[in-house]
């Protein structure tokens, strides 16, 4: 050293945040050599790329780089000594002050190197009467935690203590101290009880125990971000609050069962539950073949949020079951339902359990072009075990969308309805590749509506109701390209006031504009239409407000149905039963021995033999709600007739009337050849040709007019212009009109040949 250092009160450590051009850095402390000197980059120590100036120097000295440290960098300077004697002095010689001053001045350095060490090491305090800090030989404090008893002293903790000792508190004003347990266990992840969810190893066991652990304590279970691999089904019990998943469960189980159960059966009732972003998978795709092989099963939930995010593979992929209590006023958010041969079973497994009030939102419900293509594939089933409860009411979808592939001769059908529903709502409805039919019913479903906003089919749709099926329970509306079409009801036939429509066809028979007269005994061995559709019958009195039928009369709207089969009956009468009677396309009666050939969407319609109809099974009446009747006919039906008709009883009628699906405008058939009833009003002509009547003298004719009757109201036109001749006519016997031809002029007039045309009224 060429001169004495001094060894000033300056720390032997100083920092600088780099700019990205500077380049030299100054040290405020005097080092011995430049080999005193440490420098550190954001905490690497530098050993190259550097010069140190000022060794020796009291002041100090500088750090140059030969490339600037980049912006931000933390560069730290400082100086660090080895810690030895320097010097060593003879006894008796000589003592120079130089090497004095050198030893004392590196004793000095050494202990303000120690002092900056001290300065950021944890200390007692100058005034804490603690136990020395000593600690415990290295074997007792393996795998323990450091911390301080309640006098404040050291302690060793078993590690999984920590969260109970440590305290954590939120960021924001009013934010309180918790436990580290308290905050950890907010949730619990499966991969906290060992789950490792590389799509590998078997979680099973560890997916099941955190469960069950979350279930204990009334928590929610994270599932992280990975594949879980299960080969048996993992149930989360109804104590549990929840599951969040944002990885997924990967199924490789040996045994058919649902592979994830959410909830528990029973009579437990699995409340205020929130499942979110769940997500099954089959290892391999799934035979289609056994219906215990389930994604995703939810039991008993109510007033729950579950959200479906994938369930794939399976012969179910979602099953919600009600067991000894039911599935209720919950709302599921469904995702992706991909190659499940039903992708959303609605179940009841007991009679004491229901499947009711339920929304579900979305869902894209579809089945790839390769997957069986020979099996029949559904989106959607309501269903329930033998003796289970099956009216599953109120469940409303919202714009579900079903890609089934329908190929070759299997059904792609959204719906398949096998209990006895009400009030299932599907809206916006999107169809793609499936096949035409929107719901099949196998069961007497009532009040389904079926809104289709797209098609594949456009509206060429259709609900299609199994052979046992007693109800016509559905309303299909088909917007894909008829939205502005199907709006309107289509009215047919209307007969708003009976009383005004009556008229008497011959004395003792009475017949009414647009509807047939019918009878529940009609003799003899009718077979066609014109058997049993009348133009007039005994038995029915006009009212103050209406007409009174005797026991087995009835009134009906005779309508083609070769185009449309679906009609709805609107009656005002006296607790009346609906009827329907069905024909071919040639006009012969349908027996039951053809199948069921019409059903009403409110009750059941049964075969009358001896009447020759189907027959509703109970009175249509608001009380009963089954006065507002939907009918549906089979394809085999060209014409019907829909009508009323009591059996057992005298009822008064006011007024009916007729509608059918607004794509079809059938015809009303009445006032035909040889379906006369209907009409008040009959027609003929004939052609006559006059002899040379004298004057004052007259001429008569007689025309055969079938219907016509003594007191009928008959006019008379001839074809031959003549100011002369008056024609009058009148009913002279039962189906004959005499026609007179009276010369009013003063000599004698011979008409040429025409056409002798009678008009006959009722009155």
């Amino acid at each position: 050293m060429s001169e004495h250092i001094v060894i000033g009160d300056v720390a032997p450590r100083v920092q600088y945040v780099a700019s990205g051009a500077q380049t030299g850095f100054t040290f405020p402390f005097p080092i011995f050599k430049s080999a005193d000197l440490e420098v550190f980059l954001d905490g690497a120590r530098q050993s190259g790329g550097f010069t140190v100036t000022g060794a020796g120097q009291s002041a100090g000295g500088t750090v140059t780089f030969s490339v600037p440290p980049a912006s931000g960098t933390l560069v730290t300077l400082r100086r660090r000594l080895v810690l030895h004697r320097t010097s060593d002095f003879q006894e008796n010689g000589e003592l120079r002050a130089r090497v004095l001053n050198d030893e004392l001045d590196y004793q000095i350095a050494a202990l303000q190197q120690v002092a900056d060490d001290l300065g950021r090491a944890l200390q007692f305090g100058p005034t804490d009467a603690g136990a020395a800090p000593v600690l415990p030989v290295r074997a007792a404090r393996a795998s323990r935690l450091l911390g301080f008893d309640a006098a404040g002293g050291l302690q060793l903790y078993p590690a999984e203590a920590g969260t109970t000792q440590g305290l954590f508190r939120q960021d924001g004003a009013g934010a309180v101290p918790r436990t580290m347990q308290d905050k950890f266990t907010e949730a619990f992840s499966v991969a906290d009880f060992g789950a490792a969810g590389d799509g590998l190893v078997d979680d099973t066991d560890a997916i099941q125990t955190a469960f069950n652990a979350a279930a204990a304590l009334g928590r929610t279970v994270l599932v992280p971000e990975g594949s879980f691999r299960i080969v048996r089904g993992v149930t989360l019990p109804g104590g549990a609050a929840g599951l969040i998943m944002r990885g997924r469960l990967v199924a490789e189980q040996a045994e058919p069962g649902p592979a994830l159960t959410l909830g528990d059966g029973g009579a437990v009732r699995n409340g205020e539950k929130l499942y979110w972003g769940i997500r099954v998978v089959r290892a391999t795709l799934s035979d289609w073949l056994d219906e215990r092989d389930i994604g995703v099963r939810v039991c008993n939930v109510d007033t729950s949020l579950i959200h479906i995010a994938e369930a794939r593979n399976f012969t179910i992929g979602v099953q919600t079951l009600g067991d000894e209590r039911g599935v209720e006023d919950s709302s599921f958010v469904l995702g992706r339902l991909v190659d499940n041969r039903i992708a959303l079973d609605i179940r009841c497994r007991t009679a004491a359990g229901w499947n009711a009030s339920v929304r579900y939102h979305g869902g894209h419900f579809a089945v790839s072009s390769a997957t069986w293509p020979a099996l029949d594939r559904f989106g959607v089933r309501l269903s329930a075990e033998p003796g289970a409860y099956r009216a599953h009411n109120r469940h409303v979808f919202d714009a579900p969308n079903f890609e089934l592939r329908q190929q070759g001769t299997n059904s792609a059908i959204p719906f398949l309805v096998e209990v006895d529903s009400r009030a299932v709502i599907a809206r916006d409805m999107r169809m793609e590749g499936c096949s035409p039919i929107v719901a099949r019913h196998l069961g007497n479903a009532q009040d389904h509506l079926y809104d289709i906003a797209w098609a594949s089919q456009g509206y060429l749709l259709d609900v299609e109701y199994g052979a046992a099926v007693t109800r016509a329970g559905a309303v299909l509306r088909t917007r894909h390209q008829a939205a502005a079409h199907v709006e309107a009801t289509r009215l047919i036939g209307t007969v708003p006031n009976l009383r005004a429509a009556a008229f008497r066809w011959t004395p003792g028979q009475t017949g009414f504009d647009q509807l047939a007269c019918v009878s529940a005994s009609v003799s003899g061995s009718p077979t066609q239409i014109e058997d049993f559709a009348f133009p007039a019958l005994s038995g029915y009195t006009p009212t103050a407000r209406g007409v009174t039928m005797t026991a087995a009369r009835g009134l009906g709207f005779v309508v083609d149905t070769r185009a449309c089969r679906d009609f709805a009956l609107a009656v005002d009468a006296d607790a009346p039963r609906l009827f329907v009677q069905c024909f071919d396309a040639a006009g012969a009666l349908l027996t039951d021995s053809a199948g069921v050939m019409a059903r009403a969407s409110g009750q059941s319609l049964v075969w009358n033999a001896a009447a020759r109809w189907w027959q509703g099974s109970a009175d249509m009446t608001d009380a009963g709600l089954t006065r507002l009747q939907a009918i549906r006919l089979a394809p085999e039906v060209a014409a019907a007739i829909i009508g009323i008709c009591r059996v057992d009883q005298d009822y008064e009628a006011r007024a009916l009337r007729l509608y059918c699906e607004p794509r079809h405008a059938p015809a009303l058939l009445y006032g035909l050849p040889n379906l006369p009833h209907g009409s008040r009003e009959l027609v003929a002509e004939a052609a006559w040709d006059p002899p040379s009547i004298a004057a004052g003298a007259t001429a008569q004719f007689n025309m055969t007019v079938p219907g016509a009757s003594p007191g009928d109201l008959v006019q008379a036109s001839f074809s031959v212009a003549s100011t002369a001749i008056l024609f009058l006519a009148t009913v002279g016997a039962a189906n004959t009109v005499t026609v007179v031809a009276w010369n009013r002029a003063g000599s004698a007039i011979d008409l040429a040949g025409g056409t002798l045309r009678v008009r006959v009224t009722k009155a």
